[in-house]
């Protein structure tokens, strides 16, 4: 028996809404896989080549609060709008995502012929969009992949896809790149490298190092930054420039912070009461309502004094979500936990910044430093930032110091504290405690170590 015409109508629409994006009407999540799903199996038996790919909108969530959820909901029917009219008759493109879109190029055979099309995309997307009585402007990253074998599923290309996209933001914004064997290698790696890790966090097998920061004028040490070092049994030793974003991208970086953070404190209570320890919180740490409460749960577990430790933040880290970094470190400062802003001159916030989350310190960046002495605008640099903190009454710490001359122009400039090789490289816990008793013989305080 046929169904009657209305119900037939009533089905097909529930069909519709399921896989439709109710905001900008293109294609859902659902309806993406659906298409590709059908064009692996139609080529099946003569694997000819085509395209996917992810496309993310950089820097949208300021969007959303400068001007606000509804303002970011026009921008994203506005960016549908625009990538619906850039397909061809056979092309698609679909949301999957807050402010990630894909796209299917079924006659792209090539990588060069995906970036251009990947291209196009960016650049139309690069124009103005209407928030009201203003405009506000977004660029985007894409990563692809291209179908080349009957194996691969819908779910393989999407992820290879999503590697692609990430390398492209690691890159810098507005950029494309293609998916490649070497790319399939180095995501296996990054794999081995967050197994082996999640392991070592869970046996407690990372460890603190400390770094000297000195007194420029009397050199004599007033305090250690903490930095995170791992030695893996078959990887031999980690660099932190590889593991520790593998951390934070992850989602191993607060154990392993934490479990830093408690070893750190643990041998720093036997140094002389006057010495500080800093330590530094990654972004995603700052966005974590409840990183507070475990700093303050580590430090009553060690019997560490709130007063002598330091948090360090990046901009970056201080720009992710402004409103939550705000709170955390007015939380921090509360149990008399001081507060430094790490880089700084390398990132994205303001200057105002600098008055409304009252920090305690600021860390001028290796970079200015490491030029200071040829370079006259990072010369100028150093002396604004140097006057501006003192108007402040912020402390200083110049980071990256190398060389004797480095050291002699920053006093002249008025720079109070220093810190890097010239005074002396990270080391572990025995190494530290045999330099400080060595610094600080026949010193009243040698008793206390």
């Amino acid at each position: 028996m046929q169904a009657p015409f209305g119900m037939s109508r009533s089905v097909n629409e529930n069909n519709d809404l399921a896989f439709t994006d109710p905001l900008t009407g293109l294609g859902n999540h659902r309806r993406f896989f659906d298409k590709v799903d059908r064009l692996i199996s139609d080529r099946a038996d003569d694997p000819a080549p085509f395209a996917v790919g992810i496309l993310d909108l950089d820097g949208f969530k300021p969007i959303n609060d400068l001007f606000g959820y509804r303002a970011g909901d026009d921008i994203l029917i506005q960016v549908g709008m625009r990538l619906r009219a850039a397909m061809d008759g056979q092309a698609t493109v679909a949301r999957i995502g807050a402010d990630e879109f894909a796209f299917l190029y079924p006659m792209v055979f090539s990588e060069e012929a995906a970036t251009e099309k990947a291209k196009m995309l960016i650049e139309i997307l690069s124009a103005p969009y209407d928030v009201g009585e203003r405009t506000a402007r977004l660029s985007a990253s894409v990563g692809c992949s291209l179908f080349y074998s009957g194996d691969e599923t819908t779910e393989i290309l999407l992820s290879k896809a999503e590697t692609a996209l990430y390398q492209a933001k690691r890159s810098g914004r507005g950029r494309v790149v293609v998916y490649t064997r070497e790319m399939e290698e180095a995501a296996k790696r990054v794999t081995r490298i967050e197994q082996a890790l999640r392991r070592a966090v869970s046996a407690g097998e990372v460890e603190p190092h400390f770094q000297p920061i000195v007194d420029l004028k009397t050199r004599k040490t007033i305090g250690f930054e903490t930095l995170a070092r791992w030695t893996d049994p078959d990887l031999g030793l980690v660099s932190p420039a590889v593991f520790i974003p593998i951390a934070e991208e992850r989602g191993i970086i607060g154990p392993l912070s934490q479990l830093v953070l408690r070893k750190a404190t643990e041998a720093a209570r036997s140094w002389p009461q006057d010495l500080f320890l800093s330590f530094n919180l990654s972004p995603s740490q700052l966005v974590d309502q409840n990183t507070g409460l475990h700093i303050l749960a580590i430090l009553k577990r060690t019997g560490f004094d709130p007063r002598r430790l330091e948090i360090e933040i990046t901009e970056t880290g201080l720009m992710t979500d402004p409103a939550s970094a705000e709170k955390i470190v007015s939380d921090l400062r509360r149990c008399g936990i001081r507060v430094s802003l790490d880089d700084f001159g390398t990132g994205q916030s303001s200057l105002g910044r600098l008055r409304e989350f009252h920090f305690d310190k600021l860390k001028i960046d290796r970079a200015f430093v490491s030029s200071i002495l040829e370079d006259r605008p990072s010369e100028h640099i150093i002396r604004a930032i140097l006057a501006m903190c003192e108007g402040l009454g912020m402390d200083v710490v110049a980071e990256g110091i190398e060389e004797e001359a480095q050291a002699k122009r920053l006093i002249e400039f008025g720079c109070a504290g220093g810190q890097g090789y010239l005074f002396g490289k990270p080391a572990d816990a025995d190494a530290t405690l045999g330099y400080l008793r060595d610094s600080f013989r026949g010193a009243s305080r040698v008793g206390a170590l």
